[in-house]
């Protein structure tokens, strides 16, 4: 569900926050773990200046689904290999409320990605807007309130915000400063269910083997280019040995005729 920050001044929001809590409380599946997977690619990318480097890389998408007749769950991850993230990192659920015909993107009010600026989180929620609009178009999305922390750096709050708005989000804010944002409620229909294709690709096994398998024949040419390299490498060595033995002689050679024909010279 939808996180607010409270301060005790606020009675309206406590309310708020007790009421969600609730609700969070209420929901079914809070030990789903991923049961589906399947590869991505993260093409590369130029260097970014603010994120850095970012080569070819390969992690995997889990997802489970869950339904009765009051709720129905879509919950996705994305996972590192090699790499741990926090809990809430990579993690976005979908919530449907059946009763209230209500659509939730959760679990909290902002979605943390890493890596960062490689497409994954446009990924996720056109994965959780299309499974939602199979069934349940005609409902509404919930609206959310985004988190402060976002908005502290303005090319980070734009990111955000082109992020949003590119799936059909509004994106409203209640001041000047731009830091009370929020997004409005809307229908699920609207939600776009696209994300860039030229970032993030499926990887199919068949695929993936293929791959594999030209990547082990491109190891296998190397090598034996490397062997024939160093075939020459030694050939060139044994060469450069016997030039220097032959040097050798000859100067040891010519050191002793000079010294003969001095001693001649001498003993004449």
């Amino acid at each position: 569900m939808t996180t607010t920050e409270a301060t005790p001044e606020s009675t309206a929001e406590t309310a708020a926050e007790k009421t969600e809590a609730v609700d969070a409380a209420a929901l079914p599946w809070a030990d789903v773990q991923a049961e589906h997977f399947k590869m991505l690619r993260l093409a590369p990318l130029a260097i970014d200046r603010a994120t850095g480097v970012r080569p070819l890389r390969f992690v995997q998408f889990g997802y489970a689904e869950r339904h009765d007749k009051h709720h129905s769950l879509l919950r996705m991850v994305i996972q590192l290999p090699g790499q741990r993230v926090r809990r809430e990192q990579n993690h976005l659920d979908i919530w449907v409320d059946h009763d209230k015909h209500r659509v939730h993107f959760g679990p909290g009010n902002s979605l943390e990605i890493e890596p960062v600026n490689r497409g994954i989180g446009r990924f996720l929620v056109a994965q959780g807007a299309a499974w939602a609009k199979k069934k349940w178009s005609h409902y509404r999305v919930d609206g959310v309130d985004l988190s402060n922390k976002d908005a502290l750096n303005e090319s980070t709050r734009l990111r955000r915000d082109h992020f949003l708005r590119i799936h059909g989000f509004d994106v409203a804010y209640a001041d000047v400063q731009h830091l009370k944002g929020t997004v409005q409620p809307g229908k699920v229909g609207d939600v776009l269910e696209s994300w860039n294709t030229e970032k993030v690709q499926f990887v199919e096994i068949l695929e993936a083997a293929q791959m594999l398998q030209q990547a082990d024949h491109n190891l296998a040419e190397q090598e034996v280019k490397l062997r024939k390299e160093e075939e020459k490498v030694t050939k060139f060595k044994r060469e450069d040995s016997g030039l220097r033995f032959t040097i050798t002689c000859l100067v040891a050679f010519t050191v002793f005729q000079a010294g003969l024909l001095i001693w001649i010279a001498t003993h004449r």
